[in-house]
Formats: structure tokens, C-alpha cells, sequence
């Protein structure tokens, strides 16, 4: 390895560290234990779809990765506590967590019923908050630990059909900001990740739309959707050393999308 090489790998290498992601089995989730996993981490891939979470870690062993599959229901407490146990059985550590399980459903604050209510607050909200109490527990006992919560564009500026989902993003960002204040006594960081417009297979539909992807592109400097292989570098960064005095932040990863889109027709000799 060049000498650049092993600075690098001494900033940013994940080897040695176990870390616990959520929602592993998504569009976003898979992409992240992918990244992680080849700078170096044993990844714990934690989802409710036990079989393609057993087909992301077959892929990452076959590729000469370590990942290890384990069934999780981040709205089940049971769930919950057998999953860290398992987890703790097999590595006997967890030093990052990466909160990245969610859903949402798109319907207009009249629309939305209690029972959809309940789920997303349930899986988005409720579930980030005592996945990470019962891992965080794990960490005290070593007094060194690292959240990675994932947040949302979201989180920040809102859209149509989205008031569950925004809630319980904004709500996310809270929460890291209070792990980042309570935990740093026991050398815990928290910082959440907040992407923009990532074109996913549940996304795909909107920027296949006539005129909500039109509308999208007007609003992002980028002008195109981001991806989710693109948020791989900033939970690297978040996962390693690199962020050592970093803690109590939402990172937003939109193509330009908060800072204002493309801009009108201006002036300029280019």
C-alpha cells in the first residue's frame, strides 16, 4: 500500500469495527452495507425481510466481505432485544450503529388514518429511538459508540404528502441532537445523514412523472436525482475516525437541493 494509501486507510478504514445497520434489505440500506463493508467493517445487516437480507450477505461473503444477516422488527421490543443479543453473541461488540430502516406513505394530512399513523411513526420514529437505546447500552459498557441516524430532505423543507414521514424525520434529527448531548460522557457520537431526491425502486415512479420530475429538476442545482451509491462516502466518513469531533449534526446530501435549485435566467458573458 502507497503511503497515501495508509494515511487514508488510517483516517477513513473501517477495519475492526462492527457495525449494526437497519433496514439493510432496502434500496438505500443495501448500498450502505455494501460501502461499509468493503472499507473494512463487519456488518451486521438487521431487517424484518429475513431473505433479502440473506441475499445481501451472501453477496458481500462472496465477495470476501464480512456481513451476517439478522432478522429485526424495529417495532417489536421483542424483536428488538433478540436481534442486540444475537448480534452481541456473534461479534461481541457494536461499535457504529446506522439507524436506516423507514418507510413512508404519501397522503395528504386529511387522508392519512391512524393505523398508517401508527406504522410510519412506528418504524420511522419509534423504532430509531429504542433500537438505539438497547445498542447504546451495549456501547456504555465500552464507553465508546457511534450513531448514524438517517434522516430525510424532509427534515428540513417539506413536501405534499408527506406530513407523517416529515414528522418523524424532523424527529429523528431531535433525537440525534439529544444522543449527541446525552451520550458524549460515555465517548458516544450521534449524527444523523439527510438525503435529497434519491432515485430508489420506490422513488422511481415520481421521477418517472411527467411533471413532478420536471418540478424536482427545477429545484435541485444538480438538476438530476441522486443515488443511493452517493451517500456511501459522508456514512464512511461518519463511521470512521475521520469524524472523531463530530457529533449532534444532519448532514444533508441533496445536489444542491436546500441552497436554492437552479436559478433563474441571469446575466453573464458565459
Amino acid at each position: 500500500m502507497s503511503t497515501t494509501g495508509e494515511y487514508l486507510q488510517s483516517i477513513f478504514g473501517l477495519d475492526g469495527k462492527v457495525i449494526a445497520l437497519t433496514g439493510a434489505a432496502g434500496g438505500i440500506g443495501r448500498e450502505l452495507a455494501k460501502g461499509l463493508a468493503f472499507a473494512g467493517a463487519a456488518v451486521a445487516l438487521c431487517d424484518v425481510n429475513e431473505q433479502q437480507t440473506k441475499l445481501v450477505e451472501s453477496e458481500l461473503c462472496a465477495a470476501g466481505k464480512s456481513a451476517k444477516g439478522f432478522q429485526l422488527n424495529v417495532m417489536d421490543s421483542d424483536s428488538i432485544e433478540s436481534c442486540a443479543e444475537a448480534i452481541m453473541k456473534a461479534y461481541g461488540q457494536v461499535d457504529v450503529v446506522v439507524n436506516c430502516a423507514g418507510i413512508n406513505v404519501r397522503e395528504g394530512i386529511l387522508d392519512v388514518n391512524e393505523e398508517t399513523y401508527d406504522r410510519i411513526m412506528g418504524i420511522n420514529m419509534k423504532g430509531v429511538f429504542f433500537f438505539s437505546q438497547r445498542m447504546a447500552k451495549e456501547m456504555i459498557k465500552r464507553e465508546q459508540g457511534n450513531f448514524i441516524n438517517i434522516g430525510s430532505h424532509n427534515d428540513e423543507d417539506m413536501l405534499g404528502g408527506c406530513s407523517v414521514y416529515g414528522a418523524t424525520k424532523s424527529g429523528v434529527v431531535a433525537l440525534t441532537r439529544a444522543m449527541a448531548v446525552e451520550w458524549a460522557r460515555y465517548n458516544i457520537r450521534a449524527n444523523a445523514i439527510s438525503p435529497g431526491h434519491i432515485i430508489t425502486p420506490l422513488t422511481t415512479v415520481t421521477w418517472e412523472h411527467p411533471t413532478r420530475s420536471i418540478w424536482l429538476r427545477d429545484r435541485i442545482a444538480m438538476r438530476r436525482p441522486g443515488t443511493p451509491e452517493e451517500l456511501i462516502g459522508i456514512c464512511i466518513m461518519l463511521a470512521s475516525d475521520a469524524s472523531s469531533y463530530m457529533s449532534g449534526q444532519a448532514y444533508h446530501v441533496d445536489g444542491g437541493c436546500l441552497c436554492g435549485g437552479s436559478p433563474w435566467e441571469f446575466d453573464t458573458k458565459y
